[in-house]
């Protein structure tokens, strides 16, 4: 009898996934413009601003308001689903530095009926890498309907119909768009749960993503001013990881990298061009971020055998931020990412249950 030692199965299937996608010659790498120039610089400051040890009058500033214009998609007896176009409130030193693809933010809104919203949650998901559409979103949230739980689909900045022409798939063309893709969503993210709250009127909110999606939950979870429930699955504490420790590294354009510098006068060997990205990509360190208003709210879904993200990655998360849970499922990333979603429901049900109710209007 043969025994298979299953998480090493979960762990090369990621393996063979990443190696698909990202060593053939066929694939794009990441990141094959070079860094981003002035855009990263001035990103790299604008992010700072971000971390509590520079701030000065304290963390959540508050989110701009946006308007969107809704049409409705379909309609039945248990919900309705609407899809909202509007302005990204991205500041503009921001918005000159994002392409025009971009400019116009999109959502998919899944509504149940017939409760009024202040007793219903609503729960914002955030797309992972090459996560385009908002297919897989809203099956992830339709089943939660029942339970009187909306579900909100942002559109990324670069992905989709936001997607800049140049740009191939999900391979970002600078590393500055990695943190530009970052700092809009999390902008975006806000308003969005802002305009929740007092123009929709929900009695509680939350945001989930899985991946990169999770990261970008994390941190608006963190930045946002009043609690919301913070779901993270399968999602590493900072896009260091991913790119320099994970699969992804064997998908990023080192030599192109290196070659950008030069051409500054600036030599590097590879190994110090992995030093710098590592650098640049600690400002997406969410244990650097503020603690959420309400850790107790936050759960950490997370993977045994994740050929992407590290056990030691997700436990740093859960140490920055007492107060919070993680909860293992059995399987690599690829492999959790298909077979989890009931997992990744019942972390969203019960974060929201450890909430109040908003309390109702007269």
């Amino acid at each position: 009898m043969v025994t298979v030692n299953l998480g090493m199965l979960h762990y090369v299937l990621d393996h063979i996934y990443g190696a698909f996608m990202h060593r053939t010659k066929m694939s794009t790498p990441f990141f094959s413009r070079g860094w981003g120039g002035t855009k990263l610089e001035m990103l790299e400051r604008m992010i700072k601003q971000l971390f509590p040890e520079v701030q000065v009058a304290g963390q959540n500033w508050p989110p701009t308001m946006i308007e969107p214009v809704w049409r409705t998609l379909w309609e039945t007896k248990t919900a309705t689903l609407r899809e909202g176009v509007f302005r990204t409130p991205c500041e503009d030193q921001l918005l000159a530095a994002l392409p025009p693809e971009s400019h116009t933010a999109r959502v998919a809104f899944l509504i149940p009926k017939p409760l009024p919203p202040h007793k219903m949650a609503c729960v914002l998901h955030l797309a992972g890498t090459g996560d385009h559409s908002f297919e897989r979103r809203l099956r992830l949230g339709g089943p939660l309907v029942k339970q009187n739980i909306a579900t909100m689909v942002l559109e990324s900045p670069f992905y989709g119909q936001r997607r800049p022409m140049l740009q191939r798939g999900a391979k970002l063309l600078c590393v500055s768009d990695l943190l530009l893709l970052g700092k809009a969503t999390i902008e975006e993210a806000r308003s969005l749960l802002h305009w929740l709250d007092s123009q929709a009127g929900f009695g509680k909110m939350g945001v989930c993503g899985l991946s990169m999606g999770g990261v970008h939950a994390a941190m608006v979870g963190s930045l946002h001013p009043t609690p919301v429930a913070t779901l993270p699955f399968l999602s590493p504490h900072s896009a260091v990881v991913a790119f320099c420790e994970g699969i992804l590294q064997h998908g990023t354009a080192w030599e192109a990298l290196r070659e950008d510098l030069a051409a500054q006068k600036v030599a590097m060997t590879l190994e110090e061009v992995r030093e710098r990205m590592r650098n640049v990509l600690s400002l997406t360190d969410v244990t650097r971020f503020p603690i959420p208003k309400n850790p107790n709210a936050v759960i950490f879904v997370a993977a045994t055998d994740d050929g992407y993200i590290p056990k030691h990655s997700v436990l740093e998360l859960q140490k920055a931020w007492p107060g919070s849970e993680v909860r293992w499922v059995t399987g690599g990333h690829v492999s959790s990412f298909i077979l989890h979603n009931d997992h990744f429901r019942r972390a969203i049900v019960d974060g929201l249950d450890r909430l109040p109710w908003k309390e109702s209007p007269l």
